[in-house]
């Protein structure tokens, strides 16, 4: 079976639409067409209903999706596998956050190399939703997130919690804060909920990301408040730019490390995944 074939059944079990499905595999509405219609001659069951109200799936599309979604995870290992052959006995690709890059990758790496000294590794930078989608495919070995999707084939597990601080260029207690010159950071839904509690007033700032690195460029070039990494907080005040919002909390996010279900036993998985929280529970950054 084409692995195509499968790819847009599952691309149009989460759009419901064959307009959606061709535009996000960047091919015409009607290839997706044929290859929703192969794929059913050779199931020999209509796997979807079309409908003014839109495009539902039929009984036997709901049943093949876990098959689709378990043969295409099998599929993209294989593949990888066989790339894979040379030099090193294996494999693995991670992801990691993008903010937790900054100050966790090399240590991460290390105990990674320790584990596995002969080994390759893949490390690729990247938002929650995005590893969860490439966890279920087969893209990604295992990811280091903030935020966990709860779908049945993946498996979280707590390793550690960051936090961020709120500090600033002019002010020292939140009500001393200027909303036009507040930076609103979006680092995980988390996150998110905690801030707009505490900061509801600044909600309309100019300004808004979510990610650490740039919230720092825009303090370090333009001043103004917001909260970023401990770390970050840490070099910014000591260069005496900046200050602590002395009535300011410090927001923790909690860390998780990600797989396939079918993983969660690995010996592999479980090594790397307490490699992980080992250095997460010696940082100097936390507290």
């Amino acid at each position: 079976m084409q692995i195509e074939l499968l790819e847009t059944f599952l691309d149009l079990m989460e759009t419901k639409s064959f307009n959606r499905t061709a535009e996000r595999l960047d091919i015409t509405q009607s290839s997706v067409s044929a290859r929703v219609h192969t794929l059913e001659s050779l199931l020999g069951k209509k796997l979807f209903t079309r409908s003014r109200a839109g495009t539902e799936p039929t009984p036997a599309g709901i049943r093949l999706l876990d098959h689709a979604r378990s043969l295409r995870h099998q599929w993209n290992e294989a593949r990888r596998a066989v790339q894979s052959t040379g030099d090193f006995n294996q494999s693995l690709r991670i992801g990691i956050q993008h903010d937790l890059a900054s100050s966790h990758i090399a240590d991460w790496v290390s105990g990674f190399r320790t584990i596995l000294p002969n080994a390759a590794f893949y490390i690729d930078l990247d938002f929650s939703n995005q590893m969860s989608v490439d966890l279920l495919s087969g893209e990604l070995d295992l990811s280091i997130m903030f935020t966990p999707k709860h779908l049945p084939d993946l498996h979280h597990e707590l390793v550690g919690e960051i936090g961020y601080r709120l500090i600033s260029s002019h002010a020292r207690l939140i009500s001393e804060i200027e909303p036009q010159s507040y930076i609103a950071t979006r680092f995980s839904p988390a996150f998110e909920k905690v801030h707009n509690q505490l900061m509801a007033e600044l909600a309309e700032a100019p300004f808004s990301s979510g990610q650490n690195i740039t919230v720092c460029g825009l303090l370090s070039s333009i001043g103004g408040s917001a909260y970023v990494l401990e770390e970050s907080a840490s070099e910014m005040v000591a260069s005496n730019r900046f200050g602590y919002i002395e009535d300011a909390p410090r927001i923790p996010q909690g860390v998780y490390c990600a797989m396939h279900l079918r993983n969660r036993h690995s010996h592999v998985h479980r090594r790397l995944l307490e490699s992980v929280r080992k250095h997460l529970s010696t940082d100097p950054g936390r507290g």
